[in-house]
């Protein structure tokens, strides 16, 4: 990082820890498989959030153990899918003012929550997304795929809904309020899309900040088979379709 990107995360904590006035936070991780990268990110979360909870859907290897050493508070959640693991991991902090997910897979740069979480934290937003696309990423972070999916998911909410995003990134924050309001339920592939699809209609005041992306370590669950590549778009775009065609209320 240079020194104005040092400056700016610099700056982001000053208005955080200003902001936050005794209000908690908890981060969200999921965890399959990430004994070589979960340890990484645990250490890079900020100081200001007041306890992780990984949530282990599965894991073959020491990636729970990892975590706990790493002083992570560690659930299991049995039934396979990114959205059961953030649900269970919702349950397990209802105290909580602002809730905030990452990835297990070092992709996303853990020090950059502070950016995700100052708009919530300091009330201007009900939730912040986290942009690969507006921001800088390593050449080959972002698959193909997964570019084309967010363009795609994210022009059909603006289209639909007249809410302008430019990516699902799983870096986002959200208060605890508004996370409640949306009564979230799916349990894998389409858990990014309903969040924003239901803040959305539900005119809550979600925003984006840039940040930065990189090369996950091991392969990815979703973008990098064809499979699930596959799998991934049909969920997304047939959340997208349900929520135009039926009355969703909270």
């Amino acid at each position: 990082m240079g020194p104005r990107g040092v400056c700016r995360l610099q700056c982001s904590l000053h208005a955080l820890i200003m902001a936050l006035n005794g209000r908690s936070i908890a981060c969200i991780i999921p965890m399959l498989n990430e004994e070589r990268s979960i340890g990484l990110v645990i250490d890079e979360i900020p100081p200001c959030v007041d306890v992780i909870i990984c949530v282990d859907n599965g894991s073959t290897d020491a990636s729970a153990a990892i975590a706990q050493d790493r002083g992570a508070v560690v659930f299991s959640e049995s039934e396979r899918g990114y959205g059961a693991s953030c649900l269970r991991g919702m349950q397990e902090c209802p105290q909580h003012d602002v809730v905030c997910f990452i990835d297990g897979d070092y992709s996303d740069y853990p020090e950059d929550l502070l950016l995700v979480l100052e708009p919530v934290c300091n009330e201007s937003h009900d939730m912040c997304i986290g942009s690969r696309v507006t921001g800088v990423r390593e050449k080959g972070a972002l698959l193909p795929q997964a570019v084309f999916g967010n363009w795609l998911s994210t022009f059909l909410i603006q289209l639909f809904w007249g809410v302008r995003f430019t990516d699902l990134g799983p870096m986002r924050a959200i208060s605890r309020s508004a996370l409640d309001t949306l009564h979230m339920e799916d349990r894998n592939f389409g858990w990014t899309v309903e969040m924003q699809i239901k803040a959305a209609a539900l005119r809550m005041r979600c925003c984006e900040v840039s940040v930065r992306y990189r090369k996950r370590i091991g392969t990815s669950k979703i973008s990098g088979t064809i499979r699930g590549s596959i799998r991934a778009g049909i969920k997304i775009l047939s959340t997208i379709a349900r929520y135009r065609t039926t009355r969703w209320q909270r």
